[in-house]
């Protein structure tokens, strides 16, 4: 997914509050409306660590799409 616009349409569906951050519980909940209801609290809570360049404990669009250039 190379294309930003699709990035960002997929970002905004893990980010349910639109408030541009998406918590752990929000990409929990989004992933089960995609299909995957075993990612569980701490599992939501790895990967948005993962991801979280400026350790805030969330997700921000910048980051989302850092992770997905390599």
């Amino acid at each position: 997914m190379a294309d930003i616009n699709e990035a960002r349409a997929t970002f905004n569906r893990y980010d349910a509050d639109g408030d541009g951050q998406v918590t752990p519980d929000e990409f929990k909940r989004a992933m089960a409306e995609m299909g995957d209801p075993f990612v569980t609290g701490p599992v939501a809570e790895a990967v948005i660590k993962s991801k979280d360049a400026n350790h805030d404990g969330t997700m921000s669009f910048d980051e989302f799409w850092q992770a997905l250039q390599g």
